[in-house]
Order: structure tokens, then C-alpha cells, then sequence
């Protein structure tokens, strides 16, 4: 088993490094990794209703699909991130429990009560600590998972703190959970970087086939190819999520402005847009516009930096329409 330490903290480079060690390297792996500021999104859901986007956006957090699916989880420096992948047969390869053992293991023999539980989350004292996922490609299978070490809690309910009411869809939702960092359970005080070690270790002691591994620049290379083609990319991040009905209400200078939209692949099929605001020109041209535009915030100030917004909403503006619309 190939075990890497990853430095890289860039998570759309991250999120194709767990696609590259699963379809490229034909061992098995292991992989500690950090991401900065990120929200990584499962695979069937829809992006815009797992995220705070005003919070996301004044942060500038990443907002990341990954090939796996699950729910949506909040990545900063202080969230230490794992990579398992195993060669076998279908039957044998999704085990959730099997996968977050060895983190159990070394969590447990710092003097906490950490266990496995539900269908694939690790608990202390009944709040969650590590979310799990898994993707299967051919004969292999990635599992992957967070550890909250010491993350920054208030990003983390802020970040994923939506308005349910938004979004209509049958996209998979995230479930919210209490949560807890590992270091408000240790007794004495450990680094972030001290506890990686000592996960490595314990990986490279219980496969007797380990060996530590870094990437090559052929490696690098592929690995920037799937982050600039796929995973930086507007349509695998947002445009990928499954249809959905949009609705939204907000107070404005000029008055209420309630906009209600259809989408599909991240492409708006359908607008109105409604409210006591005064017009001079009528909303028709605007609702017309954003047609087949995508819902997102730069292709929908490109589709409407030709109009005069005031001809058509008295004492409202692009900005507010912005707001409106996520």
C-alpha cells in the first residue's frame, strides 16, 4: 500500500487527487490530506442548497463537487482529511466500518471514547467527528472521510446553514448533526501535525505491504489536468446538480421582490419574478434574459449588463436582483 502524505491545501487540486489515486495508480493507498477553506459537496446533490452562499461568497470558501456521494461537509486547516483505496470484489469493497477503524484505533488510544455509528459517521459522546463516503470504479473503491480536529465550528454551521424553504428538489440532502472537535476531548494537549503522524504510523504498522509515497510530476501533472478540466470547473461544481424549483423573497428600496425560478443542469428553464416594485418598461425583457443562463452569478450579470435595470424596476438594483436569486 502506497502511503502519501499530501501537502497540497488547494481543494479543487485535492478533490482530483482522490479521483487520480483510485483510476491511475494501480495499488492500493492510503492518503492524509488538509484542504483550506472549502465546502465539498456530494455527487447527487444540488450545490446551491447545501451552501450559505452569501456566507460562502463574503468568505470566499471553494465550493467543490466531489465522485462520491453523501452529504455536504465544511474543509479548513484544522479538518484533517483521509483517502483509503482498496483493489477486491464488489461485494467486499464498501465497508465503512472496516475503512475508519484504524482512525477509531489511534483516537481511542489517546484516551477517547470515539465509535463508529449509523451508516458511516464516527462519534464521541454522541456528536459527530468524521463524515464518510465511498465510490466505487471498477474493481476499487475510494473511501473517504473528514476528521474535525480542530476546525473552526462557527464556519462550519455558517458556511452550511441554508434556508430549506429555497430549494425543490429530489436532490440528497445533507442531514445536520451536533458536532465536536477532537482536541476538546484530549486530555493532554496534541498538534494537528503530531496526530497525523501517529495516524500514519498506525496505517503503515497494520499493512505489512507500506511504504511511504510522494508524487511524481507525471503524477502532478495528471492530477492538474482532472482539477483544470473538471473539478475548477462552473459545470461540474454547480451544473451537474438535478432539477430543482428556486423561491426567494426580499425587501428592497423600490419594495418586495420575490423571484421564483426553474432549473436544470445549472441552466435556468424558467423565471417569473413578482412583487409591488414600480416598472416603466415592464420585467418581461429581464424574465426573458436570464432564460437558458446559468444560475450563476457571473453569467447572470454578463446576460443583464446590457439593460437598464431602472427602466425596468424602479429603485432596484442588480445587486439586489443578484440577491435574490441565491
Amino acid at each position: 500500500m502506497l502511503c502519501i502524505y499530501h501537502e497540497s491545501t488547494d481543494p479543487y487540486f485535492n478533490i482530483a487527487t482522490d479521483e487520480y489515486i483510485l483510476k491511475y495508480l494501480k495499488e492500493d493507498c492510503f492518503m492524509l490530506w488538509r484542504n483550506n477553506n472549502a465546502i465539498i459537496v456530494g455527487k447527487y446533490q444540488n450545490t446551491l442548497a447545501e451552501i450559505n452562499y452569501d456566507y460562502v461568497k463574503a468568505n470566499n470558501i471553494a465550493v467543490v463537487r466531489r465522485i462520491s456521494g453523501g452529504g455536504a461537509v465544511y474543509h479548513d486547516l484544522g479538518n484533517l482529511n483521509f483517502s483509503f483505496v482498496k483493489s477486491g470484489e464488489d461485494s467486499n469493497l464498501t465497508d465503512f466500518k472496516k475503512f475508519t477503524q484504524p482512525i477509531v484505533d489511534v483516537i481511542q488510544s489517546l484516551g477517547i471514547d470515539a465509535r463508529f455509528e449509523g451508516k458511516n459517521d464516527l462519534m464521541i459522546d454522541g456528536k459527530k467527528f468524521s463524515g464518510n463516503a465511498a465510490h466505487i470504479y471498477k474493481n476499487r473503491i475510494l473511501h473517504h472521510g473528514t476528521i474535525l480536529y480542530a476546525a473552526e465550528m462557527r464556519n462550519v454551521s455558517e458556511a452550511l446553514k441554508i434556508n430549506p424553504v429555497k430549494y425543490q428538489d429530489k436532490a440528497v440532502k445533507s442531514v445536520p448533526k451536533r458536532v465536536t472537535n477532537i482536541t476538546e476531548h484530549l486530555k493532554t494537549p496534541l498538534s494537528l501535525e503530531a496526530f497525523t503522524q501517529q495516524l500514519m504510523n498506525h496505517v503503515l504498522s497494520i499493512y505489512p505491504d507500506s511504504k511511504l509515497y510522494t508524487f511524481t510530476p507525471d503524477d502532478i501533472k495528471i492530477i492538474n489536468q482532472l482539477k483544470n478540466e473538471k473539478y475548477s470547473t462552473q459545470e461540474w461544481n454547480y451544473g451537474k446538480s438535478p432539477e430543482y424549483s428556486f423561491k426567494k423573497a426580499i425587501r428592497t428600496k423600490g419594495g418586495l421582490l420575490e423571484m421564483n425560478l426553474e432549473a436544470k443542469n445549472g441552466i435556468i428553464e424558467n423565471i417569473k419574478i413578482y412583487g409591488d416594485f414600480f416598472s416603466e418598461l415592464g420585467i418581461e425583457p429581464i424574465e426573458h434574459a436570464l432564460i437558458n443562463i446559468a444560475h450563476n452569478e457571473n453569467a447572470i450579470r454578463q446576460a443583464l449588463a446590457h439593460i437598464n435595470i431602472d427602466k425596468h424596476f424602479s429603485n432596484i438594483t442588480l445587486d439586489d436582483l443578484i440577491e435574490a436569486m441565491f
